[in-house]
């Protein structure tokens, strides 16, 4: 299996922390630490060089020409790739996306 280089942005980070925080606030903090490792696992599997997602169709991110992959079927991770590296750029609720 090929692995490319991932990078994660602080913008995507930032983005997973909060969505953790909130899950924290109602009183799950295993589940929020269980989100932040499966976010962060599914970050790294992005590097497999066979997968290919499909463009963004969300305006903003498809004129940087960003792909997306859809995260717990909520979630939408956008990334750049290049040959040898994956860059996580954002990650976001997909129902506030437009």
């Amino acid at each position: 299996m090929a692995q490319r280089k991932v990078s994660i942005l602080d913008k995507a980070s930032e983005e997973v922390a909060h969505v953790a925080y909130f899950i924290e606030s109602k009183g799950m903090s295993t589940t929020a630490k269980l989100f932040v490792n499966d976010a962060f696992s599914f970050f790294e599997k992005l590097g497999d060089a066979r997968i290919k997602h499909r463009p963004c169709q969300f305006s903003d991110w498809n004129l940087e020409g960003s792909r997306c992959a859809t995260f717990k079927r909520k979630f939408v991770v956008a990334y750049l790739e290049t040959e040898k590296e994956i860059i996580i750029c954002d990650f976001a609720l997909q129902k506030l996306l437009r």
